[in-house]
């Protein structure tokens, strides 16, 4: 009887440090998908600064700001649906027409030589380099995480408490990852 109780009481110090382990790694991920989302609204917030900056000098590359101020917008909606799939899509378009406007402006070496234009570009280049970073942070706690949901015997846990396994934050079109083409 004695014996019964001890593997009773280890078995549920066990489910309880399993349970406790899922909890901490789902609220990890919520923490740096929570970090992502900081560094998406300080983009979505400098963009269009960027954007009137370049108006001034390319006036007639209209298409081109207009998809970075679509791209941002449906940036900007995605993130308000809560859905992480959906938003890491949206994110991964707006950084596509971002590289055609930073291309585009190669093209104008009064646009190169503006100081608000230069540090514009160079604040988000330093956004982008930290969204990075909490991308790469964010994809490693994802990783744990959906490794314990899957792994044994944690799965067993995380099947009977509704633990799911989150998405990663990829490119998931291989034309995003290709170097945008600027043709006049």
């Amino acid at each position: 009887m004695l014996y019964l109780i001890i593997l009773l009481v280890v078995i549920g110090l066990f489910v309880m440090s399993m349970y406790n382990k899922l909890v901490s790694l789902k609220n990890k991920v919520m923490e740096a998908w929570s970090g992502i989302d900081v560094q998406l609204k300080r983009r979505h917030d400098l963009i269009p600064n960027l954007v009137n900056t370049v108006k001034g000098y390319a006036a007639h590359e209209s298409g081109t700001l207009e998809k970075v101020v679509q791209a941002r917008n449906m940036a900007m909606s995605a993130g308000s649906s809560g859905s992480i799939h959906d938003q890491v899509q949206a994110e991964n378009a707006l950084s596509g027409t971002l590289k055609s406007l930073f291309a585009l402006a190669e093209n104008y070496p009064d646009l190169k030589a503006n100081t608000n234009f230069i540090q514009l570009q160079s604040t988000l280049g330093e956004m982008e380099e930290s969204l990075s970073n909490a991308r790469r942070y964010y994809n490693a706690l994802v990783r744990d995480n959906n490794t314990a949901v899957e792994s044994f015997p944690s799965n067993l846990i995380a099947n009977n408490f509704h633990f799911e396994k989150f998405d990663f934050f990829e490119i998931e079109n291989d034309e995003e990852r290709a170097n945008p083409v600027v043709q006049f």
